[in-house]
Protein backbone atom coordinates (compact mmCIF):
# COMPACT_ATOMS: atom_id res chain seq x y z
CA UNK A 1 0.00 0.00 0.00
CA UNK A 2 2.81 2.53 0.90
CA UNK A 3 4.15 1.17 -2.29
CA UNK A 4 1.34 2.87 -4.02
CA UNK A 5 0.89 5.73 -2.10
CA UNK A 6 4.48 6.83 -3.52
CA UNK A 7 2.96 6.86 -6.42
CA UNK A 8 -0.03 8.64 -6.33
CA UNK A 9 1.38 11.62 -4.52
CA UNK A 10 4.20 11.80 -7.11
CA UNK A 11 7.09 11.60 -4.65
CA UNK A 12 10.62 9.78 -5.15
CA UNK A 13 10.20 5.91 -4.86
CA UNK A 14 11.43 4.99 -1.37
CA UNK A 15 11.02 1.08 -1.86
CA UNK A 16 10.70 -1.60 -3.99
CA UNK A 17 7.31 -3.54 -3.97
CA UNK A 18 9.07 -6.53 -2.57
CA UNK A 19 12.00 -7.52 -0.15
CA UNK A 20 14.63 -10.03 -1.41
CA UNK A 21 14.82 -13.79 -0.38
CA UNK A 22 17.13 -15.10 1.73
CA UNK A 23 20.24 -16.46 -0.36
CA UNK A 24 21.00 -18.59 2.74
CA UNK A 25 19.45 -22.02 1.52
CA UNK A 26 21.51 -22.37 -1.75
CA UNK A 27 24.82 -23.04 -2.27
CA UNK A 28 26.95 -21.03 -4.87
CA UNK A 29 29.42 -23.53 -4.67
CA UNK A 30 27.47 -26.46 -6.03
CA UNK A 31 28.01 -24.38 -9.23
CA UNK A 32 30.90 -22.49 -9.20
CA UNK A 33 33.41 -25.20 -8.09
CA UNK A 34 32.79 -26.49 -11.74
CA UNK A 35 34.75 -23.62 -13.29
CA UNK A 36 37.62 -22.15 -11.25
CA UNK A 37 39.59 -20.15 -13.21
CA UNK A 38 36.52 -20.11 -16.00
CA UNK A 39 35.20 -16.65 -17.70
CA UNK A 40 32.26 -16.81 -15.79
CA UNK A 41 30.00 -15.19 -18.21
CA UNK A 42 29.09 -18.49 -19.99
CA UNK A 43 27.98 -19.83 -16.69
CA UNK A 44 24.11 -19.80 -16.13
CA UNK A 45 23.34 -18.76 -12.39
CA UNK A 46 20.60 -19.38 -10.81
CA UNK A 47 18.25 -16.06 -10.00
CA UNK A 48 18.35 -15.94 -6.44
CA UNK A 49 21.95 -14.09 -6.87
CA UNK A 50 20.79 -11.79 -9.04
CA UNK A 51 19.59 -8.17 -7.81
CA UNK A 52 16.39 -7.20 -9.87
CA UNK A 53 18.30 -4.82 -12.51
CA UNK A 54 19.90 -5.13 -15.68
CA UNK A 55 23.59 -4.24 -15.97
CA UNK A 56 22.69 -1.66 -18.44
CA UNK A 57 20.36 -0.17 -15.63
CA UNK A 58 23.79 -0.84 -12.72
CA UNK A 59 25.69 1.42 -15.02
CA UNK A 60 22.72 4.05 -15.23
CA UNK A 61 24.33 4.47 -11.65
CA UNK A 62 27.23 6.46 -13.13
CA UNK A 63 25.37 9.76 -12.90
CA UNK A 64 24.10 9.47 -9.19
CA UNK A 65 26.32 12.04 -8.60
CA UNK A 66 25.94 14.02 -11.93
CA UNK A 67 26.36 17.45 -9.97
CA UNK A 68 30.13 17.14 -9.84
CA UNK A 69 29.74 17.48 -13.81
CA UNK A 70 27.73 20.81 -13.46
CA UNK A 71 30.11 21.58 -11.09
CA UNK A 72 33.13 21.22 -13.17
CA UNK A 73 31.33 23.35 -15.65
CA UNK A 74 31.17 26.01 -13.46
CA UNK A 75 34.93 25.94 -12.84
CA UNK A 76 37.13 28.32 -14.55
CA UNK A 77 40.06 26.72 -13.95
CA UNK A 78 41.33 23.40 -15.43
CA UNK A 79 42.57 21.95 -12.00
CA UNK A 80 39.48 22.87 -10.10
CA UNK A 81 37.63 21.06 -12.95
CA UNK A 82 40.04 18.08 -12.79
CA UNK A 83 39.25 17.76 -8.93
CA UNK A 84 35.53 17.71 -9.99
CA UNK A 85 35.68 15.07 -12.49
CA UNK A 86 37.61 12.87 -10.66
CA UNK A 87 35.41 13.07 -7.74
CA UNK A 88 32.87 12.31 -10.29
CA UNK A 89 34.75 9.02 -11.35
CA UNK A 90 34.88 7.76 -7.70
CA UNK A 91 31.63 8.52 -6.67
CA UNK A 92 30.50 6.97 -9.71
CA UNK A 93 31.55 3.23 -8.88
CA UNK A 94 30.41 4.41 -5.18
CA UNK A 95 27.36 2.40 -5.67
CA UNK A 96 28.71 -0.96 -5.14
CA UNK A 97 29.40 -0.86 -1.90
CA UNK A 98 27.57 -3.82 -0.19
CA UNK A 99 26.03 -4.37 -3.51
CA UNK A 100 26.38 -8.25 -3.60
CA UNK A 101 23.50 -9.13 -5.76
CA UNK A 102 24.89 -9.73 -9.46
CA UNK A 103 22.86 -7.90 -12.18
CA UNK A 104 21.10 -9.53 -15.01
CA UNK A 105 23.01 -10.20 -18.02
CA UNK A 106 21.39 -7.96 -20.88
CA UNK A 107 20.18 -9.56 -23.82
CA UNK A 108 21.60 -8.87 -27.18
CA UNK A 109 19.99 -5.94 -28.07
CA UNK A 110 18.40 -4.54 -25.18
CA UNK A 111 18.56 -0.96 -24.11
CA UNK A 112 17.80 1.28 -21.24
CA UNK A 113 17.41 4.61 -21.52
CA UNK A 114 16.84 7.28 -18.42
CA UNK A 115 15.98 11.14 -18.68
CA UNK A 116 16.38 13.08 -15.33
CA UNK A 117 15.11 16.65 -15.55
CA UNK A 118 15.85 17.30 -11.78
CA UNK A 119 19.48 16.12 -12.31
CA UNK A 120 20.12 17.97 -15.87
CA UNK A 121 20.82 14.51 -17.88
CA UNK A 122 19.51 11.90 -20.66
CA UNK A 123 21.16 8.47 -20.82
CA UNK A 124 20.65 5.91 -23.32
CA UNK A 125 22.56 2.34 -23.48
CA UNK A 126 22.35 -1.11 -25.45
CA UNK A 127 23.85 -4.02 -25.22
CA UNK A 128 25.99 -4.01 -28.33
CA UNK A 129 27.33 -7.36 -28.17
CA UNK A 130 26.65 -10.35 -26.67
CA UNK A 131 30.45 -12.74 -26.41
CA UNK A 132 32.16 -10.91 -25.08
CA UNK A 133 29.15 -9.05 -23.32
CA UNK A 134 29.82 -5.37 -24.01
CA UNK A 135 27.33 -2.42 -22.80
CA UNK A 136 27.75 0.66 -24.62
CA UNK A 137 25.98 3.72 -22.78
CA UNK A 138 26.01 7.76 -23.65
CA UNK A 139 24.46 10.64 -21.91
CA UNK A 140 24.14 13.86 -22.64
CA UNK A 141 23.27 17.04 -20.34
CA UNK A 142 19.77 18.42 -20.99
CA UNK A 143 21.09 21.95 -21.67
CA UNK A 144 24.01 20.31 -24.39
CA UNK A 145 26.48 21.42 -21.11
CA UNK A 146 28.48 18.05 -21.28
CA UNK A 147 28.70 14.29 -23.24
CA UNK A 148 29.15 11.81 -20.90
CA UNK A 149 29.60 8.06 -22.87
CA UNK A 150 31.45 4.42 -22.72
CA UNK A 151 31.59 1.16 -23.11
CA UNK A 152 32.01 -1.65 -20.28
CA UNK A 153 32.90 -5.77 -20.77
CA UNK A 154 32.87 -6.48 -17.34
CA UNK A 155 35.62 -9.30 -17.56
CA UNK A 156 34.78 -12.11 -14.94
CA UNK A 157 37.20 -14.47 -13.12
CA UNK A 158 36.67 -16.62 -10.76
CA UNK A 159 39.40 -17.58 -8.09
CA UNK A 160 38.15 -19.77 -5.72
CA UNK A 161 36.85 -17.68 -3.09
CA UNK A 162 36.24 -14.75 -4.68
CA UNK A 163 35.05 -13.44 -8.30
CA UNK A 164 36.89 -10.50 -9.68
CA UNK A 165 35.05 -8.26 -12.28
CA UNK A 166 37.43 -6.09 -14.40
CA UNK A 167 35.34 -3.34 -16.22
CA UNK A 168 37.00 -3.04 -19.34
CA UNK A 169 36.45 0.33 -21.40
CA UNK A 170 37.26 3.97 -21.64
CA UNK A 171 35.02 6.04 -20.02
CA UNK A 172 34.51 9.66 -21.75
CA UNK A 173 33.62 12.94 -20.67
CA UNK A 174 33.36 15.57 -22.71
CA UNK A 175 32.86 19.48 -21.58
CA UNK A 176 32.12 21.25 -24.55
CA UNK A 177 31.74 25.05 -22.80
CA UNK A 178 35.89 24.55 -21.76
CA UNK A 179 36.33 22.16 -25.14
CA UNK A 180 37.78 19.79 -23.00
CA UNK A 181 37.43 15.81 -23.34
CA UNK A 182 38.67 13.54 -20.03
CA UNK A 183 39.39 9.43 -19.80
CA UNK A 184 39.59 7.25 -17.40
CA UNK A 185 38.45 3.37 -16.82
CA UNK A 186 37.34 2.10 -13.25
CA UNK A 187 39.04 0.09 -11.12
CA UNK A 188 38.88 -3.82 -10.37
CA UNK A 189 35.99 -4.37 -8.37
CA UNK A 190 35.65 -7.94 -6.35
CA UNK A 191 33.51 -10.24 -4.57
CA UNK A 192 34.98 -12.08 -1.37
CA UNK A 193 33.67 -14.84 0.76
CA UNK A 194 31.66 -16.33 -2.52
CA UNK A 195 31.98 -20.06 -1.10
CA UNK A 196 31.19 -19.26 2.89
CA UNK A 197 31.12 -16.33 5.06
CA UNK A 198 29.70 -12.96 4.52
CA UNK A 199 30.26 -11.41 0.89
CA UNK A 200 32.08 -8.21 0.86
CA UNK A 201 32.93 -6.13 -2.01
CA UNK A 202 36.18 -4.41 -2.52
CA UNK A 203 37.62 -2.53 -5.57
CA UNK A 204 41.00 -2.01 -6.29
CA UNK A 205 43.63 -0.90 -9.09
CA UNK A 206 45.19 2.61 -10.27
CA UNK A 207 42.64 5.24 -12.48
CA UNK A 208 44.47 7.67 -14.33
CA UNK A 209 42.04 10.73 -15.45
CA UNK A 210 43.40 12.86 -17.98
CA UNK A 211 42.37 16.36 -19.55
CA UNK A 212 43.19 15.68 -23.18
CA UNK A 213 43.58 19.56 -23.79
CA UNK A 214 45.73 20.74 -21.01
CA UNK A 215 47.48 17.82 -20.25
CA UNK A 216 46.88 17.53 -16.71
CA UNK A 217 46.30 14.13 -14.97
CA UNK A 218 44.86 12.93 -12.11
CA UNK A 219 46.30 9.20 -10.56
CA UNK A 220 44.25 7.58 -8.05
CA UNK A 221 44.82 4.30 -6.07
CA UNK A 222 42.28 2.49 -4.70
CA UNK A 223 43.94 0.45 -2.13
CA UNK A 224 43.31 -3.37 -1.52
CA UNK A 225 41.78 -4.27 1.84
CA UNK A 226 45.27 -4.80 3.57
CA UNK A 227 45.99 -6.86 6.74
CA UNK A 228 43.17 -5.90 9.39
CA UNK A 229 41.16 -3.81 6.90
CA UNK A 230 43.41 -0.77 7.59
CA UNK A 231 43.29 0.17 3.97
CA UNK A 232 39.83 -0.55 3.46
CA UNK A 233 38.03 1.56 0.61
CA UNK A 234 40.44 4.23 0.40
CA UNK A 235 41.72 5.79 -2.22
CA UNK A 236 44.47 8.51 -2.75
CA UNK A 237 46.45 10.28 -5.21
CA UNK A 238 47.34 13.57 -6.96
CA UNK A 239 46.98 15.54 -9.73
CA UNK A 240 50.03 16.43 -12.08
CA UNK A 241 50.04 19.58 -14.17
CA UNK A 242 51.57 19.11 -17.78
CA UNK A 243 54.96 19.67 -16.97
CA UNK A 244 54.31 16.67 -14.00
CA UNK A 245 54.34 18.82 -11.08
CA UNK A 246 52.25 17.74 -8.24
CA UNK A 247 49.38 20.48 -8.00
CA UNK A 248 47.64 18.82 -4.97
CA UNK A 249 46.70 15.47 -3.22
CA UNK A 250 43.03 13.91 -2.96
CA UNK A 251 41.74 11.03 -0.49
CA UNK A 252 39.03 9.95 1.07
CA UNK A 253 36.56 6.48 0.73
CA UNK A 254 35.23 5.44 -2.52
CA UNK A 255 32.05 4.49 0.17
CA UNK A 256 31.77 7.95 1.16
CA UNK A 257 33.61 10.89 0.17
CA UNK A 258 36.59 12.46 -1.41
CA UNK A 259 38.67 15.38 -0.13
CA UNK A 260 42.07 17.43 -1.80
CA UNK A 261 44.43 19.14 0.29
CA UNK A 262 47.99 20.89 -0.97
CA UNK A 263 50.73 18.27 -1.40
CA UNK A 264 53.11 19.70 1.45
CA UNK A 265 50.61 19.39 3.98
CA UNK A 266 49.39 15.69 2.26
CA UNK A 267 52.97 14.81 2.85
CA UNK A 268 53.98 16.17 6.05
CA UNK A 269 50.77 14.24 7.42
CA UNK A 270 51.58 11.15 5.98
CA UNK A 271 55.17 11.05 7.76
CA UNK A 272 53.45 11.99 11.10
CA UNK A 273 51.30 9.41 10.49
CA UNK A 274 53.88 6.88 9.55
CA UNK A 275 56.16 7.95 12.50
CA UNK A 276 53.47 7.40 15.34
CA UNK A 277 53.04 3.71 14.07
CA UNK A 278 56.39 2.98 14.11
CA UNK A 279 56.57 4.68 18.01
CA UNK A 280 53.92 2.72 18.82
CA UNK A 281 55.26 -0.36 17.56
CA UNK A 282 58.58 -0.22 19.15
CA UNK A 283 56.88 0.55 22.68
CA UNK A 284 55.15 -2.79 21.90
CA UNK A 285 51.60 -1.37 23.43
CA UNK A 286 48.90 -3.06 21.90
CA UNK A 287 46.19 -0.28 22.71
CA UNK A 288 42.66 -0.50 21.93
CA UNK A 289 43.21 1.58 18.88
CA UNK A 290 44.80 -1.66 17.27
CA UNK A 291 41.63 -3.90 18.25
CA UNK A 292 39.57 -1.62 16.85
CA UNK A 293 41.32 -1.59 13.57
CA UNK A 294 40.70 -5.46 12.94
CA UNK A 295 36.90 -5.13 13.05
CA UNK A 296 37.07 -3.52 9.72
CA UNK A 297 38.13 -0.33 8.12
CA UNK A 298 39.51 2.60 10.68
CA UNK A 299 37.57 6.48 10.09
CA UNK A 300 39.01 8.56 7.50
CA UNK A 301 40.74 10.92 9.21
CA UNK A 302 40.53 14.33 7.80
CA UNK A 303 43.55 16.70 7.47
CA UNK A 304 43.50 20.04 8.83
CA UNK A 305 43.12 22.35 6.11
CA UNK A 306 41.27 20.31 3.58
CA UNK A 307 38.38 20.97 1.11
CA UNK A 308 35.35 18.79 0.78
CA UNK A 309 35.02 17.43 -3.08
CA UNK A 310 31.83 14.90 -2.83
CA UNK A 311 29.68 13.20 -0.43
CA UNK A 312 27.72 10.53 -0.84
CA UNK A 313 23.63 10.24 0.40
CA UNK A 314 23.15 7.75 2.71
CA UNK A 315 21.58 4.84 1.87
CA UNK A 316 17.61 4.41 2.49
CA UNK A 317 16.11 2.70 6.10
CA UNK A 318 15.24 -0.29 4.14
CA UNK A 319 17.79 -0.39 2.29
CA UNK A 320 19.13 -4.14 3.24
CA UNK A 321 15.98 -5.51 2.37
CA UNK A 322 16.17 -4.40 -0.74
CA UNK A 323 19.82 -5.53 -2.38
CA UNK A 324 21.73 -2.71 -0.76
CA UNK A 325 19.89 -0.50 -3.01
CA UNK A 326 20.58 3.43 -2.93
CA UNK A 327 17.41 5.40 -3.77
CA UNK A 328 18.52 5.93 -7.16
CA UNK A 329 18.93 2.38 -7.78
CA UNK A 330 15.35 2.05 -6.39
CA UNK A 331 13.84 4.23 -8.70
CA UNK A 332 15.62 2.57 -12.23
CA UNK A 333 13.29 0.13 -12.73
CA UNK A 334 9.65 1.92 -11.71
CA UNK A 335 7.38 2.02 -15.08
CA UNK A 336 4.47 4.38 -15.12
CA UNK A 337 2.14 4.90 -18.04
CA UNK A 338 4.19 8.07 -19.01
CA UNK A 339 7.26 5.98 -19.51
CA UNK A 340 5.49 3.05 -20.90
CA UNK A 341 4.25 5.14 -23.68
CA UNK A 342 7.49 6.19 -25.28
CA UNK A 343 10.12 3.64 -24.49
CA UNK A 344 10.80 0.90 -27.24
CA UNK A 345 9.78 -2.79 -26.80
CA UNK A 346 14.09 -3.24 -25.53
CA UNK A 347 13.99 -1.42 -22.37
CA UNK A 348 15.34 -3.40 -19.49
CA UNK A 349 11.50 -1.79 -17.72
CA UNK A 350 9.77 -4.46 -19.70
CA UNK A 351 11.69 -7.11 -18.99
CA UNK A 352 9.75 -9.90 -17.53
CA UNK A 353 12.43 -11.87 -15.51
CA UNK A 354 13.64 -8.72 -13.75
CA UNK A 355 9.61 -7.53 -13.15
CA UNK A 356 9.10 -10.69 -11.86
CA UNK A 357 11.93 -10.56 -9.56
CA UNK A 358 11.75 -7.32 -8.79
CA UNK A 359 7.77 -8.33 -7.77
CA UNK A 360 9.26 -10.95 -5.38
CA UNK A 361 7.64 -13.84 -7.73
CA UNK A 362 11.61 -15.94 -7.74
CA UNK A 363 9.60 -18.80 -9.43
CA UNK A 364 8.52 -17.10 -12.56
CA UNK A 365 11.23 -15.12 -12.71
CA UNK A 366 13.55 -18.16 -12.86
CA UNK A 367 11.34 -19.71 -15.87
CA UNK A 368 11.40 -16.22 -17.63
CA UNK A 369 15.26 -15.84 -17.54
CA UNK A 370 15.29 -19.71 -18.64
CA UNK A 371 12.96 -18.65 -21.22
CA UNK A 372 14.77 -15.43 -22.66
CA UNK A 373 18.09 -17.34 -22.80
CA UNK A 374 16.35 -20.08 -24.75
CA UNK A 375 14.83 -16.57 -27.02
CA UNK A 376 18.20 -15.55 -27.69
CA UNK A 377 20.14 -18.54 -28.85
CA UNK A 378 17.36 -19.81 -30.88
CA UNK A 379 17.77 -16.29 -32.76
CA UNK A 380 21.34 -16.50 -32.68
CA UNK A 381 21.32 -19.93 -34.33
CA UNK A 382 19.02 -18.66 -37.41
CA UNK A 383 21.17 -16.07 -38.06
CA UNK A 384 23.93 -18.00 -38.32
CA UNK A 385 21.72 -20.26 -40.81
CA UNK A 386 21.02 -17.20 -43.04
CA UNK A 387 24.21 -15.68 -42.92
CA UNK A 388 22.92 -12.73 -41.00
CA UNK A 389 24.92 -10.25 -38.99
CA UNK A 390 23.27 -8.66 -36.04
CA UNK A 391 23.22 -5.10 -36.60
CA UNK A 392 23.29 -2.95 -33.33
CA UNK A 393 20.78 0.14 -33.55
CA UNK A 394 22.11 2.51 -31.63
CA UNK A 395 25.82 2.40 -31.53
CA UNK A 396 29.08 1.72 -33.98
CA UNK A 397 32.23 0.69 -33.60
CA UNK A 398 35.03 2.89 -34.30
CA UNK A 399 37.84 4.99 -32.43
CA UNK A 400 37.38 6.84 -29.41
CA UNK A 401 38.02 10.69 -30.34
CA UNK A 402 40.43 11.16 -27.98
CA UNK A 403 42.94 8.02 -27.29
CA UNK A 404 42.22 6.12 -30.45
CA UNK A 405 41.31 2.75 -28.78
CA UNK A 406 38.39 0.89 -29.90
CA UNK A 407 35.20 2.17 -28.66
CA UNK A 408 31.75 2.02 -29.32
CA UNK A 409 30.01 5.89 -30.11
CA UNK A 410 26.73 6.88 -30.24
CA UNK A 411 24.86 6.91 -33.77
CA UNK A 412 22.25 9.28 -32.38
CA UNK A 413 18.55 8.87 -33.70
CA UNK A 414 16.99 6.87 -30.49
CA UNK A 415 16.15 10.36 -28.86
CA UNK A 416 13.82 10.99 -32.53
CA UNK A 417 11.24 8.45 -31.02
CA UNK A 418 10.89 5.84 -33.86
CA UNK A 419 11.44 2.54 -32.83
CA UNK A 420 9.15 1.01 -35.58
CA UNK A 421 12.33 -1.15 -36.38
CA UNK A 422 13.83 -2.52 -33.07
CA UNK A 423 13.64 -6.47 -32.47
CA UNK A 424 11.55 -8.67 -30.28
CA UNK A 425 13.92 -10.04 -27.66
CA UNK A 426 11.63 -10.85 -24.56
Amino acid sequence: EHFETDRDTGLALSSLPAPMFSRNDFSIWSILRKCIGMELSKITMPVIFNEPLSFLQRLTEYMEHTNLIHQANASDDSIERMKCVAAFAVSAVASQWERTGKPFNPLLGETYELVRDDLGFRLISEQVSHHPPVSAFHAEGLQKDFVFHGSIYPKLKFWGKSVEAEPKGIITLELPKHNEAYTWMNPTCCVHNIIVGQLWIEQYGNVEVINHRTGEKCCLSFKPCGLFGKELHKVEGYILDKSKKKVCNLYGKWTECMYTVDTATFETHKKNDKKASEDKKSSKQSSDSEETLQSGGDLLEVIPGSQLLWRIAPRPVNSVQMYNFTTFAMQLNELDKEIEAVIPKTDSRLRPDIRAMENGDIDLASEEKKRLEEKQRAARKNRSKSDDEWKTRWFHQGPNPHNGSQDWLFSSGYWDRDYSQVPDIY
